[in-house]
């Protein structure tokens, strides 16, 4: 299922970088993330599809494909970069390191114009380095709470719409013998997302303020941890598993059993939730005082690197990859919103995916990560490493977060 890297750094380009309509023969190496959870359901079989596709009304153009899983991918491409291999495209979770470094084709270089101005405005400029864009966004989710409703209903409660409700719902559900009355998981998988949808929950902007500076220690911020600390991990309401060492995947896999009332969740654990026979329902985070006025988005990135050249045949790749057809099946395949307009109106038509109306409709105001900040890889590492000792016993908000702010600043002086 998994290429060799070796295969990978010696693939040959077998000529020049002509144009779609050159009869030369080229080889176009991408570098794809897993998004399935066994061979089964791996990307594999959604690229090896598209690629066979593609060749065939291409002539001259191969498209060697390798799937590796999310926590191998990233760090291949950057090992095959580093070695000199640079693949000709990679759909990982990064882009802005390469792109500031000089690795990357600009949008521009590749995409036709329909096609570039079809992503989501919101993705598109998240896309950008320096007002332009290096990053084609690839697949996209925004977050919402998942609830169990058998659960809810033994407990007589109703779904939270403030903190306040959020609280006294787990609460209820602790006396009602629930494992996981409300899953925090602050562990290194994925902690900058929950940590992120609790920002912006609390009132804040998330990592960065309106002019783009990390506002990681702001008053909201720091309101919003010690509310955590205080309201639902000092009071036993997120379970036996300390939130530094539970990760989303075993929240997820707890609220698949049964075992948790409350927890924020993706697209994909609709899918999770309802092969298990979970009965769940979902609505917007709580804020203090009302729902929510944001949400987090998320974005995977395709990116297309000039080391071997090849623009022409890349970009008419990815014309291809980004028309309806294909942006569907993977969206639907993975649970997942696809990333350009008209794709997502045609999934908002459609009643096979009348599940996924709640989070499409948040996508356009959803809130993204300062992926545009070649610092943000290193950021995000320390909000993994760190921000679970913001509540845990004995932890001071204001000084973890203080501590991370400080980190942040740092990287982005040194950035500029």
């Amino acid at each position: 299922m998994i290429a060799a890297v070796s295969a990978l750094g010696m693939t040959a380009v077998l000529a020049g970088c002509g144009g779609p309509g050159d009869s030369s023969d080229v080889t176009l190496r991408l570098v794809a993330a897993d998004y399935g959870d066994s061979k089964a359901t791996s990307s594999r079989k959604y690229w090896d599809e598209l690629a066979g596709a593609y060749e065939s009304a291409h002539p001259g153009t191969k498209v060697d494909v390798s799937v590796y899983p999310w926590t191998d991918v990233d760090r291949k491409v950057r090992e095959m970069v580093t070695a000199g291999h640079a693949p000709d495209m990679a759909q990982i979770g990064a882009y802005a390191d390469y792109a500031a470094k000089g690795r990357l084709y600009k949008a521009d270089d590749l995409l036709s114009i329909p096609v570039q101005a079809n992503f989501v405005s919101r993705l598109a400029d998240a896309g950008k380095v320096k007002q332009t864009q290096y990053g084609l966004p690839f697949a996209s989710s925004t977050r919402l709470l998942f609830y169990n409703k058998t659960l809810f209903s033994e407990a007589g409660i109703t779904p939270p719409t403030t903190w306040d409700e959020l609280a006294s719902d787990a609460r209820a559900l602790k006396a009602e013998g629930v494992k996981f009355p409300y899953a925090l998981p602050l562990g290194p998988e994925e902690a900058q997302a929950e940590t992120m949808q609790w920002m912006l929950s609390g009132g804040g902007t998330g990592y960065t303020d309106d002019l783009g500076s990390y506002s990681i220690d702001s008053a909201q911020n720091v309101h919003t941890f010690s509310w955590i600390k205080d309201e639902l991990v000092a009071k036993g309401l997120t379970g036996p598993v300390a939130p530094a060492k539970l990760n989303r995947a075993e929240a997820f896999t707890a609220f698949t059993r049964g075992d948790v009332g409350m927890l924020v969740g993706h697209p994909t654990l609709m899918q999770q939730a309802a092969s298990k026979g979970v009965k769940f329902g979902m609505v917007p985070m709580p804020g203090v005082d009302g729902r929510s006025k944001a949400t987090m988005g998320v974005a995977d990135w395709m990116m297309a690197f000039r080391k071997n050249g090849n623009a022409d045949r890349i970009g008419d790749f990815l014309d291809y990859v980004y028309q309806d057809k294909n942006v569907l099946a993977f969206s639907r395949t993975y649970g997942l919103l696809p990333v350009t307009a008209s794709a997502s109106d045609a999934m908002a038509g459609d009643k096979r995916d009348k599940d996924l109306e709640p989070f499409l409709a948040q996508l356009p105001s959803s809130q993204l990560y300062p992926v545009g900040k070649t610092s943000w890889a290193g950021v995000s590492a320390d909000v993994k490493s760190n921000i679970a000792k913001a509540v845990s016993p004995g932890g001071s908000p204001a000084e973890v977060l203080g501590d991370l702010q400080s980190s942040a600043t740092l990287a982005d002086n040194n950035e500029g």
